[in-house]
């Protein structure tokens, strides 16, 4: 057992290449995750924000190990997962709470099985009984009432769905959980309701969250932690009152200007930091930095190699050759 300085989850260089055919014989990487390293504290959330296809998605199932990672390593509470047997241990200790509500759950299932089906899969019951209280309890954690249990997916709205999901993740008692996008698909209305009841199981359960997410405004709300992506590469990562407040990445910098403000007078002092061009193809990725084609700060020296993401100041990592000049 790990002690407390110890962090839950530990991802070093982590690796996601997916082979794409460009001709009858030929193949060639698609680098969605690439030379990627963060850690996530017991009890925390860190938040993961960026362009949709900057490889977001990919972090978090390659790290459940959805997909089998291309190179790095993952380690959970101080032992790497590494043989089928720890890959097992740890998916009843981490799991996932996907972004569409609509795909991700069976149509031919009751809710009840739905929940339960972690449960039938690692055994977690010994009595019919037991599995029933169990699916009912979770239930009531996310708000669904009992009467719920006999229906049918396609009978509840994408909010109710989401809370289907959200039980189902919850029942194998996990410590962990990697939560994909999990209210883009939500009114704006049940997002809010959604997130709330996010931060309520995590102080009732003791849960630590990886959230991904586009949306800045849902990801400050929610996140101790934000580190930030674009085409496979962290390029920042800070506490999140930091991020806000003072962004050095110029990437970052764009993505936090964009965040709409409430107050119309602080939002017409507000500088709109618009980017160049559009997000290359990650199969033709620009050499060294993979954000210098748009960077307004870029030199010879950004395309012959990619910048070392390493710590500025106390617990705020960047990834760029000019940061004290930019920030100057």
């Amino acid at each position: 057992m790990a002690d407390n300085q110890t962090p839950l989850v530990d991802i070093r260089h982590l690796k996601e290449y997916f082979y794409i055919s460009t001709g009858p014989f030929t193949t060639k990487p698609l680098k969605a995750v690439d030379d990627v390293s963060f850690t996530i504290r017991r009890g925390e959330t860190l938040g993961l924000v960026g362009e949709s296809g900057c490889g977001k998605t990919t972090v978090g199932r390659t790290v459940l190990q959805l997909y089998k990672p291309t190179g790095g390593e993952i380690w959970y509470d101080g032992k790497q997962v590494k043989t089928a047997r720890d890959l097992k241990e740890f998916r009843t200790k981490a799991t996932m709470v996907f972004q569409d509500p609509y795909s991700s759950l069976n149509p031919r299932m009751t809710v009840s099985d739905i929940i339960a089906e972690p449960l039938d899969v690692h055994g977690l019951y010994k009595t019919k009984e037991e599995r029933r209280e169990r699916v009912l309890e979770l239930m009531q954690y996310v708000g669904l009432n009992s009467e719920h249990a006999s229906r049918y997916a396609h009978e509840f709205s994408g909010g109710q769905r989401q809370r289907i999901g959200i039980a189902r993740s919850l029942s194998v008692n996990p410590e962990f959980i990697v939560c994909d996008e999990p209210v883009s698909a939500l009114d704006v209305s049940i997002q809010a309701q959604v997130i709330n009841m996010f931060d309520e199981l995590q102080d009732k359960l003791g849960l630590t969250y990886l959230f991904i997410a586009h949306d800045l405004l849902v990801v400050r709300h929610i996140s101790d932690r934000i580190a930030v992506m674009y085409l496979g590469k962290m390029v920042e990562l800070a506490d999140a009152d930091e991020i806000y407040g003072h962004p050095l990445h110029p990437y970052s910098k764009s993505l936090i200007s964009a965040v709409p403000v409430p107050d119309p007078r602080t939002a017409r002092a507000n500088q709109r930091i618009a980017l160049k061009g559009d997000i290359p193809s990650p199969l033709n990725a620009p050499s060294g930095c993979p954000f210098r084609t748009r960077c307004p700060y870029a030199t010879d020296a950004c395309a012959e190699s990619m910048p070392e993401f390493k710590e500025v100041s106390s617990g705020h990592f960047v990834a760029c050759h000019r940061t004290a000049e930019i920030n100057s």
